[in-house]
């Protein structure tokens, strides 16, 4: 009996030890090289082995042990994306983490370099020769937010355009006569509201809606006729719901004031007014390559992705679509995004400058929230679904592009929202729903 003790207590002891173990880690840096195995932190004296300089490369190294809970630790300094990390069931029980305390940035763009002067106000850079497409509607110099051209300046213009339809509800079939793709896709403004030489090919539209909003490229502009023809569908005609509100983007004569800029996609060169005192020689200007930084994948009628970890991260640079919105802008992307991923944490982490979302879940459960900041988003905060816990995060200066986002939104069943700070939001803080929600 003695004996049978003590190889309890020895069996304890082996399973004390193991559950302590550190779980295995793949390191990444500034500094780092693919090629390297990532189990070092640093470089090896004979500079063959150290850190991953990647984070695609340190998930796919971490794929090895898919299956147990493991980490990848980017260490402090900035790293920058070009493509979405997506993360699938093979990458279950994987926790990111960062050096915290806005140490570790990871950006979802590329650095715009080569300023030169045009003029006593204005400065422009040409876009690389590699990426012949690059279009973008954010753009952030020295880590903060500037403002994209637009007319008018501040506010909205009114346009011409009606639609005297009768919305039945959206259980009820939407609108009593469906609109045409003419009325979908065409507007026409008040004489002298828009230029006559409006490039067509770099302006943008926003259309406002009732509780949304569509942003759209131009087609057509029939100076004649003052009618802007879209180059994609809006949500809804213009002038539904008797909503005539609109604005203008990414235009030169929108260039009014310091901290504007715009894209001029024909010269392929991207125009910037900085503020006093900046110097162009040293700023860091970055511009977006995706519209969502980290993606958690999972498959419907599948196994769902779990127990996935983003912690002490700071998340910046991701576009805004070019798309309708949907109600408070729940359409669009997350920085961070996840479908059918249950039990995923968000610990820590400051997402900022970006596009869209700052976090979008769809279809999963038990998203945790905690002691995160979110701000100057284009769209919402945080998007929820079933037995969410959203805690102790900062949700503020959001709705940049689309005016309709809210600050938290979700439904589903026992989630609990509590000592959350939300301010400076344009439209709504929250819009919950669902069934022993706890706020």
């Amino acid at each position: 009996m003695a004996t049978m003790a003590r190889r309890f207590i020895l069996g304890l002891g082996f399973l004390t030890v193991s559950a302590l173990a550190a779980p295995p880690t793949w390191y990444v840096s500034p500094a780092g090289n693919d090629a390297w195995s990532g189990t070092l932190a640093t470089a090896n004296a004979a500079k063959t082995d150290g850190p991953k300089a990647s984070l695609v490369a340190a998930r796919d190294a971490s794929r090895a042990q898919a299956g147990t809970a493991r980490r990848i630790v980017l260490g402090a300094g900035r790293f920058y994306m070009e493509r979405t990390l997506v993360l699938d069931q093979r990458d279950s029980k994987l926790a990111i983490e960062g050096a915290g305390q806005g140490k570790t940035i990871v950006y979802g763009g590329r650095r715009l370099t080569g300023w030169a002067k045009v003029n006593g106000k204005l400065w422009s850079a040409k876009l690389p020769a590699d990426l012949p497409k690059w279009s973008f509607r954010i753009l952030v110099v020295n880590d903060a937010i500037q403002d994209r051209a637009r007319l008018p300046e501040t506010g909205y213009l009114e346009h011409e355009s009606t639609f005297p339809v009768r919305w039945m509800s959206t259980a009820g079939g939407g609108w009593e006569r469906k609109p045409t793709m003419l009325e979908y896709t065409t507007m026409r403004y008040k004489d002298g509201d828009l230029p006559a030489a409006l490039r067509i090919e770099n302006a943008e539209v926003t259309v406002c809606h009732m509780w949304d909003e569509s942003t759209v490229g131009l087609a057509t502009h029939d100076v004649t006729t003052r009618t802007l023809t879209f180059a994609q569908r809006s949500g809804h005609p213009a002038g539904s719901f008797n909503v005539k509100r609109y604005l203008v983007w990414n235009t030169k004569e929108g260039m009014t004031r310091p901290g504007q800029w715009y894209l001029d996609r024909v010269e392929r060169k991207v125009y910037y007014w900085p503020p006093d005192g900046t110097d162009m020689a040293k700023a860091l200007v970055v511009a977006p390559l995706v519209e969502t930084l980290v993606k958690i994948a999972g498959q419907p009628n599948q196994e769902h992705v779990t127990d996935v970890a983003l912690r002490d991260l700071t998340l910046s640079v991701t576009d805004a679509p070019l798309s309708p919105a949907g109600f408070g802008a729940t359409k669009w992307p997350g920085a961070v995004g996840s479908t059918y991923g249950d039990h995923v944490v968000v610990e820590r982490v400051e997402i900022a400058n970006a596009g869209a979302w700052g976090i979008k879940e769809w279809a999963g459960k038990e998203l945790l929230v905690k002691d995160c900041q979110f701000h100057h988003l284009g769209g919402g905060g945080v998007r929820f679904g079933s037995g969410a816990r959203i805690e102790g995060s900062q949700i503020h200066h959001i709705g940049l592009v689309s005016a309709s986002a809210i600050g938290i939104v979700g439904g589903g069943l026992k989630s609990v929202i509590r000592r959350n700070v939300i301010h400076d939001t344009p439209y709504s803080g929250m819009s919950v729903s669902g069934t022993e929600t706890l706020i």
